[in-house]
């Protein structure tokens, strides 16, 4: 097929840098593995992070279609829904929010500061659901009650998860294989957040194709290994779909070990790892996606199935406004 349309949204490439003090944290007889990281927390837009690369293609398909209006879902704090309402602000689009306060137990922060904050800077129509409440259901009568007042909706799915969201990050690898060349990098192991899937589905055909030597491992942060895994291999072939290739082969790794209690909940581990990243080079993670995604990789090096000397890039997709709305799992 034809590339699909895309708008700009993203400032590219987004830096390819070492983590040498992180690295040394780890050392054994003098040596630890090599650790990169791809800094998606700085696509510049709205805070950052990877839904900008998926909402290039999907905001740019929203308005071939005629859109006036962006819909999507997630959690209060989710970081998908914060970009997709600043997209929605730069291109002149309504944009309504369906927010699950689907994540127990945690302070007043999470329901009035970090992301949810920023939607309502951003002016998104912002719609809260009750826990158990099925969002799916609210979403299409959402499309129907709007479309029924004359507007024209397009829906996001949540994370921005499709298709064609996820081709997005086939680009990224794209992007990550010239820095490496560039910088003579042999990459050995990707590591990063599951969540939605798409992101981690759009690695592995980017792998794939650019014939890059390294094992993806994506780090659950709200399923188990065989539900995350069902909901990205769904993603490959979507992509393989779309572009009219043969089935995906590449292979699927899925750690679950992470999730702790569940979505959006703290653990110990991620504790750990949003600090030692922060107090060694400087970089904030966040307590969602990437400090549980950082606390698999520690766990992978620790272990030794990350060996010393081999070169493991983590691939860091934003959501450190996410800090903001749990200030209870950083007592100091």
């Amino acid at each position: 097929m034809n590339r699909p349309d895309t708008i700009r949204l993203a400032a590219l490439p987004t830096p390819f840098e070492p983590l040498p003090n992180l690295s040394r944290a780890f050392g054994r007889n003098g040596q630890a593995p090599s650790i990169w990281i791809k800094r998606d927390d700085s696509t510049g837009f709205a805070g950052g992070g990877n839904k900008a690369r998926k909402l290039e293609y999907l905001v740019a398909e929203a308005l071939k279609r005629g859109a006036d209006t962006l819909v999507t879902l997630g959690a209060i704090q989710s970081n998908h829904a914060r970009q997709t309402a600043a997209a929605a602000a730069r291109h002149g689009l309504r944009c309504v929010l369906l927010l699950t306060d689907s994540v127990e137990n945690r302070s007043e922060a999470y329901r009035n500061n970090g992301n949810w904050l920023l939607d309502r800077i951003f002016g998104a129509d912002v719609r809260l659901l009750a826990a158990g409440v099925d969002s799916s259901v609210v979403a299409a009568e959402t499309m129907a009650a709007l479309s029924a007042q004359g507007r024209s909706p397009y829906l996001i799915p949540v994370g921005g998860s499709n298709g064609l969201g996820s081709l997005a990050y086939r680009d990224a690898v794209l992007e990550l294989a010239t820095q490496a060349k560039s910088q003579d990098c042999k990459l050995d192991h990707i590591v990063l957040p599951t969540g939605s899937g798409g992101t981690h589905a759009g690695i592995l055909v980017g792998v794939e194709e650019t014939g890059l030597p390294c094992r993806v491992h994506g780090i659950s942060v709200s399923r188990s290994s065989e539900q995350a895994s069902a909901i990205v291999s769904g993603l490959v072939q979507e992509i393989a779909t779309l572009e009219g290739r043969p089935r995906s082969t590449a292979r699927l790794e899925v750690d679950a070990s992470q999730v702790g209690p569940g979505y959006g909940q703290p653990t110990a581990a991620m504790v750990e790892a949003v600090e030692l990243v922060a107090r060694t080079e400087g970089i904030l993670l966040d307590p969602v996606y990437t400090g549980k995604a950082m606390a698999g990789l520690i766990a992978r090096v620790r272990s030794g199935a990350i060996a010393p000397g081999e070169t493991v890039v983590f691939w860091h997709t934003g959501g450190a406004p996410g800090l903001f709305a749990y200030p209870e799992a950083f007592p100091g």
